[in-house]
């Protein structure tokens, strides 16, 4: 489901991080492990494409996602990645409901009402769909940013230390729900962190060096 091959990235301060070929299958729950300065956010924006690599090749659904025009890949991204990252990114001037549509529209998918209420629900927070994301506790922000994430049903999800900010009370709800929808939606799961209760809820992991 997931390749990399030959993979690296290139700074202009002669920095090099070069990743080991690497596969993923569909369905898998795998954890990305690496000490500080490893790549491991380098890895993450890679495959979510954001960050196109100096060199090598990223395979999603046989898709090679860097040979693929800008607009393609937008398009591509919004429909097949959903992403989780330690702060939730919400437009503070939109209701919950308001963004969860705007990331239907810019993975260019019409406006599906019962699809936002059917995430929302799920993820126990259907009652907070007028609310602004001031109006939210980290818990329930982070809940949002699940929701987000798998609200097109992607066939990947990448969560980049969901947990780093929460207490150990929401830190294990935020797990158990990124695992139980990536099984729902059969969706690929990599989840980068450095957070020693994450570590404890994968087998299969990706070791950076």
């Amino acid at each position: 489901m997931i390749v990399i091959e030959n993979l690296a990235q290139h700074y202009a301060n002669g920095l090099e991080i070069k990743f080991k070929n690497w596969e993923l299958a569909a369905g898998e729950q795998c954890l990305l492990l690496g000490n500080s300065g490893s790549g491991k956010t380098t890895l993450m924006h890679i495959l979510s494409g954001i960050l196109a690599p100096t060199q090598g090749k990223v395979s999603i659904k046989e898709v090679d996602i860097y040979a693929l025009s800008a607009k393609e890949l937008d398009k591509f991204r919004g429909q097949n990645i959903g992403l989780v990252f330690q702060r939730p990114h919400l437009i503070k001037s939109l209701t919950i409901a308001e963004n969860l549509f705007l990331a239907q529209s810019l993975a260019q998918l019409p406006k599906d009402a019962k699809r936002v209420e059917e995430v929302l629900n799920a993820l126990a927070i259907a009652d907070k769909g007028n609310n602004y994301p001031s109006q939210l506790s980290e818990g329930q922000l982070q809940r949002v940013s699940i929701a987000r994430a798998v609200l097109n049903k992607p066939t990947l999800l990448i969560a980049d230390e969901p947990t780093a900010s929460l207490d150990d009370e929401n830190a294990q709800s935020v797990l158990n729900l990124l695992q139980q929808q990536s099984k729902i939606y059969g969706a690929t799961l990599l989840v980068a962190t450095h957070d020693k209760r994450v570590k404890e809820a994968f087998t299969n992991t990706y070791l950076l060096a």
